[in-house]
């Protein structure tokens, strides 16, 4: 698998402050996550990606060349940014039309791209005659997305997209954004909406301070992690049974039931080896499984546990 951006002891500063230090991370083909709180150098990191910032020490390569002052890789890049930069009086053709002159996209195929991106991000075109600060934020973030589409990109930079959209506007960026990976577009979010991301993203790098805390897949950054604590809560039709089988097994660290609700929470000792035996032990003892769900495994609870 290609390496689409690459950064060793990158390190940027403003001053005396420090925005970046030493960090060390690969972006792998496909969709990436960048997770960290606010401060924690997630906007610098963008911002040497797309060329804006230049790096104080270290470097970072996009597509194996240095993006900063560097049209050929910048051409290669589509930015939408987090901060509004839409000109309110113009109309969405009339605004991607005259990016798409300043991109250089030949004049006869403006109008069809225009119309195609418009399309492509689902902004209803009984929309399209209105004005763009008469948009609404979520309708604003479309064009957006448009815009950074124009050139047809290879890396596709996106700083906090689902900012103003509601659940079935983030649901349809979700879709637009998986169907363009498919089609081999690589693609950098960054976001504070954890549950997106992680449906979203084949990986992640977790950000805090300056520093990359982790980065990867998922199940690898948890295995990783020290004391990692698996739970799951679960819901059957004899919680007590389950609980003395899977003891008996020395799979559990500990439980807590509700009997009321027919439901335990199990705290798992070895997770290989009790997810290995579950299905099994289930399926011999008899005992009908309503809900399975695990708490600990989600980007939030891997969030939470690097940043603490």
């Amino acid at each position: 698998m290609s390496t689409i951006v690459q950064a060793e002891e990158l390190s940027r500063w403003y001053g005396i402050v420090m925005g970046l230090n030493h960090v060390d991370f690969s972006v792998p083909e496909g969709i990436t996550g960048f997770v960290g709180p606010n401060g924690a150098g997630k906007s610098t990191l963008i911002q040497i990606i797309t060329g804006q910032l230049k790096p104080s020490s270290g470097t970072l390569t996009v597509f194996g060349e240095e993006p900063y002052n560097n049209p050929k890789i910048l051409g290669r890049i589509g930015y939408c940014p987090e901060r509004e930069s839409v000109h309110t009086e113009l109309r969405p053709m009339d605004w991607l039309r005259g990016l798409a002159l300043l991109s250089g996209i030949p004049s006869n195929e403006i109008n069809d791209r225009c119309e195609h991106l418009l399309d492509l991000v689902k902004l209803p075109r009984v929309h399209w005659k209105k004005r763009l600060g008469q948009y609404s934020k979520g309708m604003r973030q479309r064009v957006k997305l448009a815009q950074a589409l124009l050139a047809e990109p290879d890396l596709l930079v996106l700083d906090e997209p689902m900012n103003g959209l509601d659940p079935m506007g983030r649901q349809e960026v979700s879709q637009i954004l998986t169907e363009l990976a498919a089609g081999g577009v690589n693609i950098i979010i960054s976001s504070h909406i954890l549950a997106e991301l992680e449906s979203l993203c084949k990986s992640v790098i977790i950000v805090s301070w300056g520093r990359v805390l982790a980065s990867g897949e998922q199940k690898s950054i948890r295995s990783e992690l020290q004391d990692w604590s698996e739970e799951i809560d679960i819901r059957c039709d004899q919680p007590i049974k389950l609980v003395r089988t899977l003891f008996d097994r020395e799979l559990l660290n500990g439980f807590d039931i509700d009997e009321e609700a027919s439901s335990v929470n199990l705290r798992i000792r070895n997770p290989e080896d009790f997810y290995n035996q579950f299905t099994g032990l289930v399926k011999s003892s008899g005992i009908t499984l309503w809900e399975m769900r695990s708490k600990s495994r989600s980007l939030r609870n891997i969030f939470d546990q690097m940043t603490q």
